[in-house]
C-alpha cells in the first residue's frame, strides 16, 4: 500500500501523471469525483475531458515555447499528446483535437492498463501519510479547496475563465463565409483551410462592439471579485479596453482573403476552428464571453454568416483556483508544509491544457522515482518543462504571481544572440535546439528508474 500512488483529479494533469507512474511499474489510484460530483463545465464522467476551447495550440517546436512542449511531451511518451495525435484535426499550424474520442481514448488506456485502478468519489480533505498528487484543476471542489486553504494558511487565489461557444457547421451562412487558414498556413490543403472566416465591414463591427458593450453580463456573485487571465480575456473585456482591441486580437483580419470579394479588404474577421472530425461543430476562436445566454444568441448573430447560426454550446465563466505555487511548492512540486503531496496542473498556476498536462507529466515522474527509491533532480531549467516549473515553484514573484503559458520569456538568455524582433528567428530556433538537448538529457537520467519500473 506504501507504493501506491494516488492521484485525486482526472483531468489532463492527473491521466498524464497516472500514465508515466504505471509506465513505471507504480501502481495508481485515480481518485475522480465525477459524475458522481459534477462542475459547471463538465459534461461527461470521461477522463482528460476538454471544456473549454479543443486546440493544443502551435504545433511548432523551432519557433514556439508551446510547440517545444509538444516535443517534449512526445520524447517521454506522453499519453496526452499520443491520444491528441491519433484525433488530430485540420487547424492550419495548430494541433487541435476532436475532444469526445480524444477523452474517450484516454480514459480506455487508463481503465484497461493494470497497474491503474480509477475510483469514484470526491476527496475532501489532504492525507497524512502516503504518496499523493492532487491534480483538481480550476474546478476544485469547495470541501477540498477550504482544506487546502486551512492547511496552507492562506486563501487560495482564483480568477475567473471563460468559456467559448460552438455553432452549427449547417447553420452557417458559406455565402458570406470562406474557409482558409491566416496566410494560408498549413503543409496540405486541409491544413491551409482550417479555418472558418466570417468578414465584417467597419459599420458591422462598430456595430457588434456597440451591442457586445450594451449587452447584459453574468453578475459575480458576493466576495467575488472578477480577476481575469490575460490570455483567456472574455471579448466584452477586451472591448472595454478599446474599441480597436478586438481587431488586434481575435478578429484581426490579417493574412486572409474574401474570395467572395477579393478586392475588399474585411475591417475585421471572426474566425471559427472545427471542434469534431465529423466538422459538424465550429467553435467561435478567442470569443470567450460572460455575457447572459439571451444577449449572446443576439449578439454573435450580428456576425455576418451567423445571422441564423445554431449553438451546440453557449458561452460561460467559471471560477478558476490556483495556488500560490511560489511559497507553497518546492522544486519537485511538493507542499513544502506536507512533502507526502504534490500538485500538478492549473491548480499550481500553469494555464492551458499542454501546461497542464506537462506538469502532470513530471509529478508523476518524480513521485515514482520517488517511491521507487531513486529520486529524480528537477528538470534542467533550459528545457521548457523546466522554464515552467522553475517559473511557479520560485521564478514568478509570488506577490503578484497569476497563471502563465509557457512563453519564452521564462528561458534563460541565450549568450551571444541579438534581442529585439529581427533577432527572433534565430534565438527562438536556439532556445528550442538547447531545451531539445537539455531535455533529452534529462529523460537519459530517468532510464535507471524506468528500467527498475
Amino acid at each position: 500500500m506504501n507504493n501506491t500512488l494516488h492521484i485525486v483529479g482526472g483531468g489532463m494533469a492527473g491521466s498524464e501523471a497516472a500514465w508515466q507512474a504505471a509506465q513505471m511499474s507504480v501502481p495508481v489510484v485515480i481518485h475522480e469525483m465525477r459524475p458522481k460530483v459534477e462542475t459547471f463545465a463538465h459534461r461527461t464522467g470521461d477522463l482528460a475531458e476538454m471544456v473549454c476551447s479543443n486546440s493544443f495550440r502551435s504545433d511548432d517546436d523551432e519557433q514556439n515555447a508551446v510547440g517545444l512542449l509538444h516535443w517534449e511531451m512526445r520524447a517521454a511518451n506522453g499519453l496526452i499528446m499520443a491520444m491528441a495525435d491519433r484525433h488530430r484535426l485540420p487547424a492550419g499550424g495548430a494541433l487541435a483535437v476532436d475532444r469526445d474520442p480524444f477523452a474517450r481514448s484516454v480514459t480506455r488506456e487508463l481503465r484497461d492498463h493494470p497497474l491503474i485502478t480509477v475510483e469514484e468519489g470526491e476527496i475532501t480533505a489532504l492525507p497524512d501519510d502516503g504518496h499523493w498528487i492532487f491534480a483538481t484543476g480550476p474546478l476544485t471542489s469547495q470541501g477540498l479547496g477550504q482544506a487546502i486553504a486551512q492547511e496552507t494558511g492562506t486563501d487560495a487565489l482564483a480568477f475567473f475563465d471563460a468559456i467559448a461557444p460552438i455553432v452549427y457547421f449547417d447553420s452557417i451562412d458559406m455565402s458570406q463565409a470562406w474557409m482558409q487558414s491566416r496566410y494560408d498556413k498549413g503543409e496540405t490543403e486541409e491544413e491551409r483551410t482550417a479555418y472558418l472566416n466570417c468578414p465584417m465591414t467597419r459599420d458591422q463591427y462598430e456595430a457588434f462592439i456597440d451591442a457586445l458593450l450594451a449587452a447584459d453580463k453574468t453578475e459575480f456573485h458576493e466576495g467575488e471579485t472578477a480577476g481575469y487571465f490575460d490570455g483567456c480575456l472574455p471579448i466584452e473585456v477586451m472591448a472595454e479596453r478599446g474599441r480597436e482591441t478586438l481587431r488586434h486580437g481575435p478578429m484581426k483580419p490579417v493574412g486572409l482573403t474574401n474570395p467572395h470579394q477579393p478586392d475588399v479588404k474585411p475591417w475585421a474577421v471572426v474566425q471559427l476552428r472545427r471542434d469534431n472530425a465529423l466538422g459538424t461543430l465550429y467553435n467561435i476562436v478567442g470569443f470567450q464571453t460572460k455575457m447572459k445566454y439571451g444577449a449572446q444568441t443576439s449578439v454573435f448573430k450580428m456576425i455576418p454568416g451567423l445571422e441564423n447560426a445554431r449553438f451546440a454550446r453557449l458561452g460561460g465563466i467559471h471560477r478558476n483556483t490556483f495556488l500560490n505555487s511560489p511559497t507553497l511548492l518546492d522544486d519537485r512540486m511538493r507542499l513544502k508544509s506536507r512533502p507526502n503531496i504534490r500538485f500538478a496542473g492549473q491548480i499550481t498556476g500553469v494555464e492551458g491544457y499542454v501546461e497542464s498536462a506537462a506538469m502532470g507529466l513530471l509529478a508523476g515522474r518524480l513521485a515514482a522515482s520517488e517511491i521507487l527509491g531513486q529520486p529524480l533532480p528537477p528538470p534542467p531549467q533550459n528545457s521548457a518543462m523546466g522554464a515552467l516549473i522553475h517559473h511557479i515553484t520560485g521564478g514568478a514573484e509570488a506577490r503578484t504571481f497569476q497563471p502563465m503559458n509557457v512563453n519564452f520569456g521564462l528561458f534563460r538568455p541565450v549568450d551571444g544572440l541579438k534581442g529585439g524582433r529581427r533577432g527572433r528567428k534565430d534565438r527562438y530556433k536556439a532556445y528550442t535546439d538547447r531545451a531539445k538537448a537539455a531535455w533529452t538529457d534529462w529523460l537519459e537520467q530517468a532510464a535507471p528508474a524506468l528500467a527498475q519500473g
